[in-house]
């Protein structure tokens, strides 16, 4: 098939992509290079059945495709926060964009969604049926908010053209090329680790999160698309540990030396997060295999040999 990826140079799209050219499809990668990075699909650039698209999806763009992943956006609060406006205009016109794509070509688009739309979750775990607790104008909304208009725009545009969609609501994902000024927990942990500095943790580490190994995630939203279900589906580990709990795993794992230090926590910033995979277990025969030890070693690794290389802070 003809596969357009928005967002393909990024951290789990470029993993997405590796999988899809494995299997022997053509692959189109779109991105404007914002978070993403061409070293992540550096080894597809000569091959015959990829081509590499610099382009912004908050502008219109006509291709050809038979089916389309739709992860072009920032997704650590680090970067969405940097230009907020940015932000809730890639997910709302970037969005808008490529479902008008879908409808005109008649291809299946998956829109990767996040489990940021349920908000400071006063339900655990989230089931996809908990509508959320979300602040319309925190300095997350730009973000979750976003990602919200654009699951309403996907079903809408599903009742109203017959758009083929599907809707993956992924909840953290970690692994090798992540960013690492990224300012999500694992790989801020990491690079302090590495870097010898103290580990941040915010607040009392008392807070939980969920983490998945990010092959694992491809393979659930490849899973998704293929199969029938339009979604939406939840995407993650439900295994849930204590930030403190992470801080910890990772300290032992690089330097039991390094010290922890707490600061403050941000406004808006979840208590818990962990995701009801019922759903995915039963509709897709999906859930995570990777353990929380194996797939940090695998990040380690993967930051270690990029920091001796000397890549800059991104």
């Amino acid at each position: 098939m003809r596969i357009l990826v928005t967002g393909g140079a990024g951290f789990i799209g470029s993993h997405l992509i590796d999988r899809l050219m494995e299997e022997g499809h053509e692959v189109l990668c779109l991105d404007n290079f914002y978070t993403g990075h061409k070293r992540n699909i550096l080894k597809w650039l000569d091959k015959p059945y990829f081509e590499l698209i610099r382009h912004d999806i908050t502008e219109p763009i006509r291709l050809e495709v038979d089916r389309i992943y739709h992860l072009a956006c920032p997704a650590s609060p680090v970067h969405y926060q940097y230009n907020p406006v940015k932000t809730i205009k890639t997910n709302v016109m970037g969005t808008l964009n490529m479902l008008g794509l879908a409808k005109r070509v008649k291809a299946r688009i998956l829109l990767a969604s996040t489990s940021e739309v349920y908000g400071d979750p006063e339900v655990h775990p989230q089931p996809e049926e908990y509508r959320g607790n979300v602040n319309p104008i925190g300095i997350r909304s730009c973000y979750d908010e976003g990602k919200r208009v654009a699951e309403t725009l996907a079903f809408d545009y599903h009742r109203q053209n017959g758009v083929d969609i599907r809707v993956a609501r992924i909840f953290n994902t970690y692994g090798s090329r992540m960013l690492f000024n990224d300012g999500r927990v694992v790989s801020n942990f990491a690079v302090q680790a590495l870097r010898g500095h103290p580990l941040t943790v915010y607040g009392d580490g008392s807070q939980t999160r969920s983490f998945c190994y990010v092959s694992d995630l491809v393979e659930g939203l490849i899973r998704l698309m293929n199969g029938d279900y339009i979604g939406p589906v939840n995407l993650g580990n439900p295994g849930e540990y204590t930030i403190l709990e992470l801080a910890q795993k990772i300290q032992q794992m690089v330097n039991p030396d390094n010290e922890i230090a707490f600061k403050p926590l941000p406004q808006d910033d979840p208590k818990q997060r962990q995701p009801d995979i019922t759903k995915a277990k039963t509709i897709l025969g999906w859930e995570p295999t990777i353990p929380l030890d194996e797939g940090l070693k695998l990040l380690i690794d993967d930051f270690r040999s990029r920091l001796n290389s000397g890549e800059s802070s991104n």
